[in-house]
Parts: structure tokens; sequence; C-alpha cells
């Protein structure tokens, strides 16, 4: 996937573009970290999030998921599927 091609997608054309690379921080910065370095990553970006009062709808998350897949391989969209099924678990 190219990194940032999701982001001009028309479908996350109405979310604010602070969320955006918001979550392209957490993706791709986060995508080839071991289990042990994962969770103080998650920590440090769950708390910039929060300091800088970022949040999503259940919209927003939609588009954004729709938005990916698009633009993800067959791997990628695997992961995605396993996430929202975690959270539609929640």
């Amino acid at each position: 996937m190219n990194q940032t091609e999701w982001m001009n997608d028309p479908l996350v054309a109405g979310i604010d573009k602070a969320k955006l690379q918001f979550l392209q921080t957490l993706v791709f910065e986060g995508q080839n970290l071991t289990k042990e370095q994962m969770i103080p990553f998650l920590m440090s970006v769950a708390q910039k999030g929060k300091s800088q009062n970022i949040s999503f709808d259940n919209n927003e998350i939609d588009a954004i998921v729709t938005a990916l897949r698009q633009y993800s391989t067959p791997e990628e969209i695997a992961k995605i599927n396993k996430l929202m099924a975690l959270k539609k678990k929640r």
C-alpha cells in the first residue's frame, strides 16, 4: 500500500487531516515493531491522541476502514478484518 494514498481517498475527505495523520503514525510506524515494543508504542500513541483530543466516531471508522481496504494487500486486509472483528466483540 502507498503509505499516504488512502488519506486522499474521497471516502475520508470529510475527516480532519490531523486524525488521518494520527492513524498514519499508528499504522505505519508500528507495523514492524515486536510485541515487546508494541505496548510502549501504543501507550505513547494513545497518550498523544488523548492530549490532542483525537477520537473517531463510528462513521469515521467505517469510512477509514473502507478506504484502507481499497489500498491494501490481501495480508493487510486480513489484519484489518481481524481488528474489526475484535472491535465488534467489544
